[in-house]
């Protein structure tokens, strides 16, 4: 009897054990918040010593000093630190109690630093968060030992020159999170006091905008003027939280104390000219400055400051030159908003000094600010500009505040994303730190100079009525009528509808169709998402994060957006479109754009594996997709830049639909065939367009689950493990492995299906590989998949899918390239957009993007992408982190694109019989070496280029036209 209870209680133990281990779920994070929201010790349990020698005693037993003393602050409930092992959680941080490497926990790239910042901030915005009563424990934090450790850590991490050269900008904004000086972040208070304030009084709303969006000292008088004007309607506790916001604004526009500053300057040692010019600007009379001077001479000290900051070996030094540079930008912000330029030279000037600024305070590297800093140096030389130098700036500009922004979300996206999933008020943080840096002010001047060289040439967005919308831009022309739907949040949760049209801030890599999109960032030019929206004429453009916060108030309300191919955007209600616009969504005119695919000429009884060689571009659609028929083309133009691979026919997808479909009494082919005769007779019976595609889609849906549980034939898998011996040479299971879906239904002329199916990474194991068959197989029958086909083929039922299996190449980086420029460059340019890692560019990551001409290469965006993958010899992928401080592409790289891209040109381009096009190619480099993937048409979507009506929005514009440099702007 005891072994028996012995035995259950270990059992019981082991479950448990396991039960603890598992990842939590959204939900039960939810319900523990709010759990610590009401408990007056919230995650804590109670309050303890913590002993230099590792001992802990209770509250009332101090360390002794024969043991080295301790700290004394509370211990974390077992939720809590349950929370840390199964969901790499960290609520209510206690800085004094953690160690310093696993604080700044590098290897999950500097997570748990980055929560304490978000928790910090979701403190401030919700009451103290869940320490909203926890706050008040007494001696559960002490702030001296908080601020002793927040010294510590700064002086240890500062030594490292790498860390502070790769993560500049984050390494700022820690230092105005973590109490380390007696300091605080005064402009977070500011505005967050601000938006508590105005989400209870209504009235005070348009004072809240203001002091976020254009935050001036004369700010403090609006709010002591409304609190006068208002006394009866406020109450006391609404008073208390005026005067708390009234005397944290006055202490943020409080003037530097520089004689402070220059005491602690003092203890510094290092003589150097960056030391003596910072000395220098501290010490200056600055009684009588402008803003403008403040502008220009603080820009001048945070650029020296970052370009040199290594010149200063100790650390402590480095840290109090950090903290210098955060009390500088604060000054910077407040006197570039009195900055108030009048002329056109003037706004230039300021336009040129912000973007070095952004460079200064880490939003931009060092290597991307020295290739465009030369296209801000030309404009001045002259009393006179040309509009296509001025648009040649602002374009430039335009990218430093998209460069800056994205580096920002790159920093914190990927943890705010994960709060939000159980706390919604965590999206704020990222448009905070945005709203607290030069960015703001960057963007509001480029949209003045935008708005200026509109005038001139009368190209005018016409979006809402809204402010600033000079920094919205079209990227692929066409137009759109639905139902506006505004996404400030993560996309990834959204379920899209065909027929509405979309603002995000970044698009889910998986879009399903849409009627029209928006985003924040234009994201990646050449990703599947942004290929298929030109394809289909879909039409998209870039707006700001402030433009998206102004069309919120439209969401749900029927649009009709429009986008020129000169890049100008109409948006505007139903009830404003003119005849004209009404007239463009003639359904007539949209069944003209259908196309059927050819199925004559297939070849299904072809039964076995293929040698990738023995294949070209010509079998296309007949024995296989064009992706393995393109390649086994390449493989013979180009044999040391293709592996080698085999290819699963049509046929053998075929031979297996035909067997029996489970269940159903006839095969899986029969039953597709039915569900699209069924669909066509609830179409002449007038059924909803929605009921036909609900019913399809259910119909699909069993079909792909029927296909995953497929039985594979015996002569087929022989056949497979004799094919990986003969081609790949090895055993199946001995070579990892890409399975990518190639159907009969891509690389059209008219349309490219790019990214549709399914593509397996470096699949290893045998009955994975057979799985995976399936999986592809399966995935042609997918929502997102037949829905894009949905919108452009009327026979999209006659779907083959065939499998291209190669391989892995375990490349350092990978990308795409379109053989023409894409909204910028010419047709005998190159558009190239790179990640690191494997499958990079084509699922929308933040990726460098390039457009490469035959003497230069100009970057249009750089990586902002923070992971990536790589392919690992034993199978699946390991995911990494990177920094941006470098380039990817290097210059043997760009001048082996080149030379690519002129072989594809005389070698597939030079053979064609049909007029000359661009190509789509994916390749990527393993050690310098260049392996090329894949290679298919690049398809556009003429009749959006050519529409009379996108032609007639489209004004035609001089940029040889002469601008003196004095007119007001």
């Amino acid at each position: 009897m005891k072994k028996t209870t012995l035995l259950y209680s270990i059992c019981l133990l082991l479950f448990t054990t396991t039960i603890t281990a598992q990842k939590k779920s959204n939900n039960s994070i939810k319900e523990l918040i709010e759990s610590y929201k009401k408990d007056i010790r919230g995650p804590y349990y109670r309050i303890k010593w913590f002993c230099k020698d590792g001992s802990v005693r209770d509250a009332k037993d101090p360390c002794p000093d024969s043991i080295g003393g301790g700290i004394q602050h509370a211990s974390f409930k077992q939720s809590a630190l349950d929370l840390r092992k199964t969901n790499h959680l960290f609520f209510g941080e206690i800085l004094a109690s953690v160690n310093t490497t696993d604080f700044l926990d590098e290897k999950n790239n500097y997570s748990r630093l980055k929560q304490y910042q978000i928790g910090q901030y979701l403190a401030s915005v919700d009451d103290g968060w869940v320490l909203r009563k926890g706050q008040f424990y007494r001696g559960a934090i002490q702030s001296e030992d908080e601020e002793t450790w927040g010294k510590n850590f700064f002086e240890t991490v500062l030594k490292d020159d790498s860390f502070l050269n790769k993560n500049y900008y984050l390494i700022r904004q820690a230092l105005k999170d973590i109490p380390h000086n007696g300091d605080s972040n005064i402009a977070q208070s500011m505005r967050i006091e601000s938006k508590i304030l105005a989400e209870e009084i209504p009235d005070f709303m348009d004072i809240r905008i203001k002091i976020h969006g254009n935050p001036q000292k004369s700010d403090i008088y609006l709010v002591q003027n409304y609190v006068k004007k208002n006394a009866s309607n406020i109450s006391t506790k609404q008073k208390k939280a005026f005067d708390k916001l009234i005397a944290t604004m006055n202490e943020f526009y409080a003037p530097l104390n520089y004689n402070t500053i220059a005491k602690e300057l003092s203890k510094i040692k290092k003589e150097n000219t960056v030391f003596d010019f910072v000395k220098s600007f501290i010490e200056e009379d600055k009684t009588n400055f402008t803003a403008k001077e403040y502008v220009l001479k603080i820009t001048d000290v945070l650029d020296l400051l970052r370009y040199n900051i290594a010149l200063f070996e100790s650390s402590k030094d480095r840290l109090k030159l950090l903290d210098l540079t955060n009390q500088l930008e604060k000054i910077l912000l407040i006197e570039t908003q009195n900055w108030n330029p009048e002329t056109l030279e003037e706004t230039i000037l300021k336009t040129q000094t912000l973007t070095c600024a952004s460079y200064a305070t880490g939003l931009v590297e060092a290597w991307e600010f020295d290739i465009i800093k030369p296209t801000f140096s030309y404009t001045l030389k002259n009393d006179e500009t040309t509009l296509g130098e001025l648009n040649s700036l602002v374009a430039n500009a335009r990218r430093i505040v998209e460069w800056s922004t994205s580096l920002v979300k790159a920093n914190y996206e990927e943890n705010v994303n994960e709060y939000a999933a159980f706390e919604s008020l965590a999206y704020g943080f990222i448009d905070d730190r945005i709203r607290n840096s030069i960015t703001l002010n960057l963007g509001e001047t480029v949209s003045k100079l935008n708005n200026f060289a509109a005038k001139v040439s009368e190209v005018n967005n016409n979006v809402m009525s809204i402010s600033n919308q000079g920094a919205i831009r079209g990227l692929n022309p066409g137009y759109a009528f639905g139902k506006l739907i505004v996404v400030s949040g993560n996309p990834d949760d959204v379920e899209v509808n065909t027929n509405n049209i979309y603002i995000f801030q970044k698009p889910p890599s998986d879009l399903k169709p849409v009627a029209g999109i928006m985003t924040v960032s234009e994201g990646n030019l050449v990703s599947h998402v942004q290929l298929l929206a030109r394809n289909l004429g879909i039409p998209n453009a870039a707006l700001s994060s402030e433009n998206l916060n102004s069309l919120e108030e439209f969401n749900n309300q029927n649009v009709f957006y429009a986008v020129s191919n000169k890049g100008n955007v109409i948006l505007k209600l139903e009830n404003d479109m003119t005849n004209e616009e009404r007239e463009l969504f003639d359904k007539k005119e949209r069944t003209n754009n259908m196309i059927t695919v050819p199925t004559d000429k297939l070849k299904l009884d072809v039964s076995k594996i293929i040698n990738m060689r023995d294949v070209k571009a010509t079998d296309s659609g007949i024995l296989c997709g064009p992706k393995a028929a393109n390649l086994g083309e390449l493989k013979n133009l180009f044999p040391s830049k293709v592996v080698e691979g085999i290819i699963i026919p049509f046929g053998i997808f075929k031979t297996h639909m035909n067997k029996e479909m489970p269940g159903k009494n006839m095969s899986y082919w029969e039953f597709l065939n039915a569900t699209f005769e069924k669909s066509k007779e609830l179409k002449n019976e007038n059924t909803s367009s929605d009921e036909i595609e609900t019913f399809l889609i259910s119909s699909l849906k069993e079909l792909h689950t029927a296909i995953l549980n497929i039985n594979l034939d015996d002569s087929f898998t022989s056949d497979l493990k004799e094919s990986f011996k003969n081609v790949l040479g090895d055993e199946i299971g001995n070579v990892p492995v890409f399975l990518r879906s190639d159907t009969n239904m891509e690389d059209l002329k008219e349309f490219t299906g790019a990214g549709l199916n399914l593509t397996l990474f470096n699949i290893l194991e045998e009955e994975k590989i057979t799985q995976g068959i399936k999986q592809v197989w399966a995935s042609a029958y997918t929502e997102r998949s037949f829905k894009w086909r949905q919108k452009y083929l009327l026979n999209p039922e006659n779907v083959y899918p065939s499998i291209l299996i190669i391989p892995s190449v375990d490349v350092d980086y990978s990308g795409v390239m379109i053989t023409k420029g894409i909204n910028e460059g010419s047709e005998n340019d190159l558009t190239v957009a790179f990640s690191r890692g494997a499958g990079g560019a084509v699922d929308g990551q933040s990726a460098e993007t390039r457009l490469i001409t035959a003497e230069g290469s100009f970057l249009l965006s750089p990586a902002r992408q923070p992971d990536y993958i790589r392919l690992p010899a034993t199978g699946s992928t390991k995911k990494y982190y990177t920094t941006f401080n470098r380039p990817i592409l290097n210059n043997k790289n760009i001048n082996d694109i080149r030379e690519l891209a002129s072989e594809i040109r005389e070698k597939i381009g030079g053979t064609s019989t049909e007029e000359p096009h661009a190509y789509d190619v994916e390749f990527g480099f393993k050690d310098d070496k260049l392996w090329l993937f894949q290679i298919r048409p690049f398809v556009e979507n003429k009749q959006a280029k050519s529409s009379d009506y996108l032609n007639s929005i489209a004004p035609n514009v001089d940029i040889n036209t002469t601008i003196k440099l004095t007119e007001k702007i």
